[in-house]
């Protein structure tokens, strides 16, 4: 039996979900220097965890989060460079390097890489990484250079430390003392975190399965809805007097909400849809009819 401490909140991912306006970006890096702390300490024990997300980080009542789900972890014992290969067993492609992927190496840099899209999904509020792409398109993207854009509101120097942690060369990649430093300077200025990434929503909804913006044509509101995995709000919309493209390309984030959609997270979605739906109409209008 093995006795562990009672996290009252949960898995991260779902707290995320369920309390986005709730939590400030100092909190947000709060909870990343506490996943950062608990894995610098497994890599200084020679660990790997393999599956680092934030469904297997934990969360207690004062907002401290844990490392947990073990059930992949392995100690790093097959070579001096610090590496553990597997030759089966399903790999969460989300969240796995690219070399992890590619030869199955695991090594500390491939969990600091899984790190980089955890911090993706705390600034994100437990958003989905890469959407709704399947794992073809992930790997595909990745490799073709691909790297998460920033979310909504993320500060520059966590964003840029992100994009550090997918380095494809996995030496380059920073190490977990020096994420936990980097962190650390960061909550003791606050100041710092107040610059903002650029943000580009069209980046995201181009992407392929996750909005259906790529050159595509919609008859109706209904089947827009379906595209982007909104069907539950068709009879908002309709009961709002939004029966056409053509009105839902005039919505404003404010529209969307009177509308019935409250959810942060959903807001987000089909007003970044609305926007790569006007960016693929541009100069003009046009439906299938």
């Amino acid at each position: 039996m093995i006795v562990t401490e009672y996290m009252e909140n949960g898995a991260l991912d779902i707290y995320l979900k369920d309390h986005e306006k709730d939590i400030g970006t100092y909190q947000l890096v709060g909870m990343l220097q506490g996943i950062a702390n608990g894995m610098k300490y497994l890599s200084e024990m020679n660990y790997v965890h393999r599956d680092l997300a934030a469904r297997n980080v934990l969360v207690n009542s004062n907002l401290e989060c844990k490392v947990s789900d073990f059930g992949l972890s392995r100690i790093l014992q097959d070579d001096l460079e610090g590496t553990y290969t597997t030759r089966g067993g399903k790999i969460p492609i989300r969240w796995t390097a690219p070399e992890a992927i590619a030869i199955r190496k695991f090594t500390s840099a491939s969990d600091v890489w899984s790190f980089g899209i955890v911090m993706w999904e705390v600034m994100a509020f437990g958003e989905r990484p890469y959407w709704e792409m399947n794992n073809h398109e992930v790997m595909k993207a990745i490799n073709e250079g691909f790297r998460l854009p920033a979310p909504m509101d993320c500060p520059s120097a966590i964003y840029q430390l992100m994009q550090q942690c997918w380095q494809h060369d996995r030496l380059k990649r920073p190490r977990f003392s020096d994420i936990v430093s980097i962190l650390d300077k960061l909550l003791k200025s606050p100041e710092s975190l107040k610059t903002i990434a650029d943000f580009d929503p069209r980046v995201s909804i181009r992407l392929p399965s996750t909005s259906g913006c790529d050159n595509t044509t919609f008859r109706s509101v209904p089947e827009w809805l379906e595209s982007i995995k909104m069907s539950q709000y068709k009879d908002s919309f309709s009961s709002a007097g939004v029966t056409s493209m053509e009105q839902v390309l005039d919505l404003k984030p404010e529209d969307i909400a009177n509308i019935g959609v409250r959810l942060p997270g959903h807001m987000k979605r089909i007003f970044y849809s609305i926007l790569g739906l006007k960016d693929e109409t541009t100069p003009l209008r046009v439906f299938a009819v």
